[in-house]
């Protein structure tokens, strides 16, 4: 059809209703950020950010200010403390007397980083299972789509140190406890991030699977898993970081790891315990997020080879 000086709107119409969308949008702006502000207030005085508490002044008289500018001062101190004494001239002696418990620290942080990979072991293989099932477009039917995502829901709903206190109830103090408690937040998180990957894959390949007489696990196996793999391997290997810094804290309430200590060190306001202990777990982080990033290149670039 080609258009006339009769088909055409007519200006006015058109600017009546340019300007109508625009007051919409002005309006719903308006709106929107009207509920943002109101929400940020709610919630900033409900977290007691305008809290005001008294303070005493160099001249030794107490004074009325909010708490949040008036305990950024004890932050810095907390953190002056945590600092050990390293001078110059005996490096070595007050570094040995930093890490005096080096040996022990060692041994616990080994158990931390096996925890974590046994329990990312865990949430692996429930995950990936029932990513699958959870995604809208792959689900066999509505009931197993249904169940799937609750099941998810509640394992990454309950945090790991609530889990870990119900572990550590059934099964006693130990690593036991840990490993059960972070594999199955693993779970649920990892679960939910897989069926995510799920949803957004190309079904051509599936369809052509079933096509040819495949079954579902065929599609599955055949027309899902190889688009989502990388995506999955990525995942994971974030998800192997967290868990190792959440097996260094669960130890708190006697899951294994070097959570026991960081327990110990506050309780005894150890504060240069603290520092060691946190310099531990960085230092860890850094090398298996550099690690994990090498491994992943890796097989991508093996994966394009292929």
């Amino acid at each position: 059809m080609t258009l006339t000086a009769d088909t055409l709107p007519p200006i006015a119409a058109f600017d009546r209703d340019f300007a109508l969308r625009r007051r919409r949008a002005r309006i719903g702006w308006a709106v929107g950020s009207t509920l943002f502000f109101a929400a940020f207030l709610l919630s900033a005085q409900l977290g007691d950010f305008f809290k005001v508490t008294q303070v005493t002044l160099p001249d030794g008289t107490r004074a009325d200010r909010w708490i949040v500018p008036a305990g950024i001062p004890r932050l810095g101190e907390y953190v002056a403390k945590t600092i050990p004494t390293l001078r110059l001239d005996s490096f070595w002696a007050d570094f040995g007397e930093w890490f005096w418990r080096w040996k022990i620290w060692l041994r616990l942080l080994v158990e931390t980083v096996l925890i974590a990979f046994m329990a990312t072991s865990l949430g692996v293989i429930g995950g990936f299972a029932l990513s699958f099932p959870a995604a809208r477009n792959l689900a066999p039917n509505t009931w197993v789509l249904w169940f799937s995502r609750r099941y998810l829901e509640i394992a990454r709903t309950v945090p790991d140190l609530v889990w870990a206190l119900i572990f550590v109830f059934c099964f006693s103090v130990g690593p036991l406890a840990g490993v059960l408690a972070i594999a199955l937040h693993a779970t649920g998180a990892l679960g939910k991030l897989y069926s995510e990957v799920n949803e957004n894959i190309d079904m051509r390949p599936l369809e052509g699977v079933k096509a040819a007489g495949g079954s579902w696990f065929d599609q599955i196996r055949y027309g899902a898993v190889p688009q989502v793999l990388p995506n999955i391997i990525s995942y994971t290997l974030l998800r192997f970081e967290i868990n190792v810094r959440s097996s260094s804290i669960i130890g708190y309430v006697g899951a294994g790891g070097l959570g026991q200590e960081f327990r110990e060190a506050m309780s005894l306001q150890e504060y240069t315990d603290l520092s060691a202990l946190f310099l531990i777990i960085f230092l860890t982080v850094i090398a298996i997020d550099y690690g994990s990033e090498k491994l992943r290149h890796r097989i991508i670039d093996m994966g394009q080879a292929a």
